[in-house]
Protein backbone atom coordinates (compact mmCIF):
# COMPACT_ATOMS: atom_id res chain seq x y z
CA UNK A 1 0.00 0.00 0.00
CA UNK A 2 1.34 3.44 -0.95
CA UNK A 3 1.82 5.78 1.99
CA UNK A 4 0.88 9.45 1.80
CA UNK A 5 2.96 11.47 -0.65
CA UNK A 6 2.88 15.06 -1.95
CA UNK A 7 0.49 14.52 -4.86
CA UNK A 8 0.68 17.54 -7.18
CA UNK A 9 -0.37 15.96 -10.48
CA UNK A 10 -3.12 13.34 -10.17
CA UNK A 11 -5.91 15.91 -10.67
CA UNK A 12 -4.43 17.05 -13.98
CA UNK A 13 -2.94 13.69 -15.05
CA UNK A 14 -4.73 13.88 -18.41
CA UNK A 15 -3.25 17.28 -19.25
CA UNK A 16 0.15 16.06 -18.07
CA UNK A 17 0.02 13.09 -20.43
CA UNK A 18 -1.17 15.18 -23.41
CA UNK A 19 0.91 18.32 -23.11
CA UNK A 20 4.28 17.59 -21.52
CA UNK A 21 7.04 17.97 -24.16
CA UNK A 22 9.28 15.07 -25.22
CA UNK A 23 12.93 14.99 -24.18
CA UNK A 24 15.58 14.85 -26.94
CA UNK A 25 16.83 11.46 -28.11
CA UNK A 26 20.41 12.67 -27.61
CA UNK A 27 19.79 12.84 -23.85
CA UNK A 28 18.94 9.14 -23.62
CA UNK A 29 21.85 8.21 -25.87
CA UNK A 30 24.20 10.15 -23.59
CA UNK A 31 22.86 8.54 -20.42
CA UNK A 32 23.16 5.07 -21.92
CA UNK A 33 26.78 5.79 -22.84
CA UNK A 34 27.65 6.24 -19.15
CA UNK A 35 26.76 2.74 -17.97
CA UNK A 36 28.93 -0.32 -18.74
CA UNK A 37 25.83 -2.55 -18.70
CA UNK A 38 22.33 -1.99 -20.03
CA UNK A 39 20.26 -4.62 -18.25
CA UNK A 40 17.89 -2.62 -16.08
CA UNK A 41 17.05 1.06 -15.55
CA UNK A 42 14.69 2.70 -13.06
CA UNK A 43 12.63 5.72 -14.10
CA UNK A 44 11.48 7.36 -10.87
CA UNK A 45 8.37 9.54 -10.83
CA UNK A 46 7.63 8.35 -14.35
CA UNK A 47 4.33 10.23 -14.68
CA UNK A 48 2.96 9.29 -18.10
CA UNK A 49 6.09 7.24 -18.87
CA UNK A 50 7.62 9.55 -21.44
CA UNK A 51 11.21 9.26 -20.17
CA UNK A 52 10.93 5.49 -19.76
CA UNK A 53 9.76 5.18 -23.36
CA UNK A 54 12.63 7.34 -24.60
CA UNK A 55 15.18 5.20 -22.78
CA UNK A 56 13.64 1.85 -23.78
CA UNK A 57 15.70 1.45 -26.94
CA UNK A 58 18.91 1.47 -24.89
CA UNK A 59 18.08 -0.90 -22.01
CA UNK A 60 16.75 -4.45 -21.93
CA UNK A 61 14.21 -3.60 -19.24
CA UNK A 62 12.97 -0.53 -17.40
CA UNK A 63 11.07 -0.30 -14.13
CA UNK A 64 8.97 2.89 -14.21
CA UNK A 65 7.42 3.91 -10.90
CA UNK A 66 5.08 6.64 -9.76
CA UNK A 67 3.04 6.91 -6.55
CA UNK A 68 0.05 8.26 -8.49
CA UNK A 69 -2.27 5.52 -9.74
CA UNK A 70 -3.88 8.07 -12.08
CA UNK A 71 -0.55 8.78 -13.75
CA UNK A 72 0.34 5.11 -14.14
CA UNK A 73 -3.12 4.40 -15.58
CA UNK A 74 -2.41 6.87 -18.40
CA UNK A 75 1.15 5.67 -19.12
CA UNK A 76 1.85 4.31 -22.60
CA UNK A 77 2.53 0.54 -22.59
CA UNK A 78 5.83 -0.79 -23.92
CA UNK A 79 7.18 -4.34 -23.96
CA UNK A 80 10.38 -3.31 -22.16
CA UNK A 81 8.76 -1.07 -19.55
CA UNK A 82 7.20 -2.43 -16.35
CA UNK A 83 5.03 0.23 -14.71
CA UNK A 84 4.54 0.08 -10.95
CA UNK A 85 2.76 2.22 -8.39
CA UNK A 86 5.53 2.91 -5.87
CA UNK A 87 7.21 5.80 -4.10
CA UNK A 88 10.71 7.02 -4.86
CA UNK A 89 11.76 6.26 -1.31
CA UNK A 90 10.51 2.65 -1.22
CA UNK A 91 10.80 0.97 -4.58
CA UNK A 92 10.95 -2.74 -3.61
CA UNK A 93 13.67 -3.13 -6.27
CA UNK A 94 16.42 -5.66 -5.59
CA UNK A 95 19.75 -4.52 -4.16
CA UNK A 96 22.48 -3.64 -6.68
CA UNK A 97 20.31 -4.49 -9.68
CA UNK A 98 20.03 -1.13 -11.49
CA UNK A 99 22.41 0.27 -14.11
CA UNK A 100 20.78 3.71 -14.39
CA UNK A 101 18.40 5.62 -12.15
CA UNK A 102 16.83 8.63 -13.84
CA UNK A 103 14.42 11.24 -12.57
CA UNK A 104 12.82 13.64 -15.04
CA UNK A 105 11.42 16.80 -13.44
CA UNK A 106 10.47 15.06 -10.21
CA UNK A 107 13.33 14.71 -7.72
CA UNK A 108 12.46 18.02 -6.03
CA UNK A 109 9.23 16.41 -4.76
CA UNK A 110 11.04 13.54 -3.02
CA UNK A 111 12.29 13.05 0.52
CA UNK A 112 15.86 13.50 -0.67
CA UNK A 113 17.69 11.72 2.14
CA UNK A 114 15.50 8.63 1.89
CA UNK A 115 15.50 8.66 -1.91
CA UNK A 116 19.28 8.94 -2.15
CA UNK A 117 19.64 6.05 0.30
CA UNK A 118 17.33 4.00 -1.93
CA UNK A 119 19.37 4.91 -5.02
CA UNK A 120 22.61 3.81 -3.36
CA UNK A 121 20.94 0.54 -2.35
CA UNK A 122 19.66 -0.39 -5.81
CA UNK A 123 22.52 0.88 -8.02
CA UNK A 124 25.16 -1.50 -9.29
CA UNK A 125 28.75 -0.51 -8.32
CA UNK A 126 29.21 1.32 -11.64
CA UNK A 127 25.65 2.57 -11.81
CA UNK A 128 24.59 6.13 -12.61
CA UNK A 129 22.01 8.55 -11.21
CA UNK A 130 20.71 11.29 -13.53
CA UNK A 131 18.21 13.96 -12.48
CA UNK A 132 17.00 16.86 -14.57
CA UNK A 133 14.46 19.62 -14.74
CA UNK A 134 13.38 22.49 -16.95
CA UNK A 135 11.79 25.76 -15.96
CA UNK A 136 10.17 28.52 -17.99
CA UNK A 137 9.88 28.40 -21.77
CA UNK A 138 11.71 30.46 -24.32
CA UNK A 139 9.37 31.46 -27.16
CA UNK A 140 9.58 35.18 -27.98
CA UNK A 141 10.45 38.07 -25.67
CA UNK A 142 6.80 39.14 -25.67
CA UNK A 143 5.41 35.70 -24.81
CA UNK A 144 8.19 35.09 -22.30
CA UNK A 145 7.26 38.28 -20.44
CA UNK A 146 3.64 37.14 -20.08
CA UNK A 147 4.90 33.72 -18.97
CA UNK A 148 7.07 35.26 -16.25
CA UNK A 149 4.10 37.26 -14.96
CA UNK A 150 1.80 34.24 -15.02
CA UNK A 151 4.36 32.09 -13.18
CA UNK A 152 5.27 34.63 -10.49
CA UNK A 153 2.38 37.09 -10.18
CA UNK A 154 -0.62 34.83 -10.77
CA UNK A 155 0.55 31.45 -9.49
CA UNK A 156 3.33 32.59 -7.16
CA UNK A 157 1.80 31.81 -3.76
CA UNK A 158 0.25 28.56 -5.01
CA UNK A 159 3.54 26.86 -5.85
CA UNK A 160 4.64 24.20 -3.35
CA UNK A 161 7.83 25.23 -1.51
CA UNK A 162 9.91 22.56 -3.25
CA UNK A 163 9.61 24.47 -6.52
CA UNK A 164 12.57 26.59 -5.44
CA UNK A 165 14.88 23.75 -6.52
CA UNK A 166 13.52 24.15 -10.07
CA UNK A 167 13.74 27.95 -9.94
CA UNK A 168 17.41 27.49 -9.03
CA UNK A 169 17.85 25.03 -11.93
CA UNK A 170 18.90 22.25 -9.51
CA UNK A 171 22.19 24.05 -8.86
CA UNK A 172 21.51 24.10 -5.11
CA UNK A 173 19.92 20.65 -4.93
CA UNK A 174 21.79 18.36 -2.49
CA UNK A 175 23.51 15.71 -4.61
CA UNK A 176 25.69 13.29 -2.60
CA UNK A 177 27.18 11.54 -5.60
CA UNK A 178 30.47 11.68 -7.49
CA UNK A 179 29.37 14.24 -10.04
CA UNK A 180 30.02 13.98 -13.77
CA UNK A 181 30.06 17.10 -15.91
CA UNK A 182 27.22 16.68 -18.39
CA UNK A 183 26.69 18.32 -21.80
CA UNK A 184 23.85 20.76 -22.36
CA UNK A 185 20.50 19.63 -23.73
CA UNK A 186 17.23 21.36 -24.51
CA UNK A 187 13.66 20.37 -25.29
CA UNK A 188 11.99 21.88 -28.33
CA UNK A 189 8.46 21.63 -29.69
CA UNK A 190 6.45 23.38 -32.38
CA UNK A 191 3.13 24.29 -30.82
CA UNK A 192 -0.03 26.26 -31.46
CA UNK A 193 -1.11 28.49 -28.59
CA UNK A 194 -3.72 25.98 -27.41
CA UNK A 195 -0.97 23.45 -26.70
CA UNK A 196 0.81 26.02 -24.57
CA UNK A 197 -2.41 26.59 -22.63
CA UNK A 198 -2.75 22.83 -22.11
CA UNK A 199 0.82 22.64 -20.86
CA UNK A 200 0.25 25.50 -18.42
CA UNK A 201 -2.82 23.68 -17.09
CA UNK A 202 -0.56 20.73 -16.18
CA UNK A 203 1.50 22.83 -13.76
CA UNK A 204 1.19 21.76 -10.13
CA UNK A 205 0.08 25.25 -8.98
CA UNK A 206 -2.85 25.48 -11.42
CA UNK A 207 -5.36 23.22 -9.61
CA UNK A 208 -4.41 24.78 -6.27
CA UNK A 209 -5.23 28.24 -7.66
CA UNK A 210 -8.53 27.00 -9.08
CA UNK A 211 -9.49 25.30 -5.82
CA UNK A 212 -8.76 28.47 -3.83
CA UNK A 213 -10.13 31.07 -6.26
CA UNK A 214 -12.84 29.14 -8.06
CA UNK A 215 -11.61 30.13 -11.54
CA UNK A 216 -9.04 28.94 -14.04
CA UNK A 217 -5.80 30.87 -13.37
CA UNK A 218 -5.21 31.21 -17.11
CA UNK A 219 -8.17 33.56 -17.39
CA UNK A 220 -6.05 36.31 -15.86
CA UNK A 221 -3.46 36.06 -18.65
CA UNK A 222 -5.23 34.42 -21.59
CA UNK A 223 -5.73 37.71 -23.45
CA UNK A 224 -2.14 38.71 -22.74
CA UNK A 225 -0.83 35.42 -24.12
CA UNK A 226 -2.96 35.78 -27.27
CA UNK A 227 -1.76 39.33 -27.91
CA UNK A 228 1.89 38.36 -27.37
CA UNK A 229 1.58 35.22 -29.50
CA UNK A 230 0.27 37.21 -32.45
CA UNK A 231 -1.15 35.95 -35.71
CA UNK A 232 1.43 33.21 -36.27
CA UNK A 233 -0.25 29.82 -35.86
CA UNK A 234 2.67 27.74 -34.53
CA UNK A 235 5.78 28.81 -32.68
CA UNK A 236 8.96 27.07 -31.54
CA UNK A 237 8.85 26.50 -27.78
CA UNK A 238 12.17 25.80 -26.08
CA UNK A 239 13.09 24.62 -22.59
CA UNK A 240 16.78 24.34 -21.55
CA UNK A 241 17.37 21.19 -19.49
CA UNK A 242 19.26 21.40 -16.20
CA UNK A 243 20.95 18.02 -15.76
CA UNK A 244 22.98 16.56 -12.91
CA UNK A 245 24.67 13.17 -13.24
CA UNK A 246 26.69 11.20 -10.74
CA UNK A 247 28.03 7.88 -9.54
CA UNK A 248 27.58 6.47 -6.06
CA UNK A 249 30.52 7.58 -3.88
CA UNK A 250 31.08 3.91 -2.99
CA UNK A 251 31.48 2.84 -6.62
Amino acid sequence: MISAFPDHFSKQAGDYARYRPLYPAALYEYLASLTPEHDLAWDVGTGNGQAALGLARYFRSIIATDPSQQQIALATPHERVAYRVATAEYSEIEDRSIDLVMVALAVHWFDLDRFYAEVKRVLKPEGILAVWCYNLTGITPEVDAVMESYYHDVLGKFWPPQIHWVDEHYRTLPFPFEEITAPEFAVEAVWPLDNLFGYLSSWSAAPKFKEAQGVDPLEEKRAGFKAAWGAQTDRIVRWPLYLRVGKSPTS
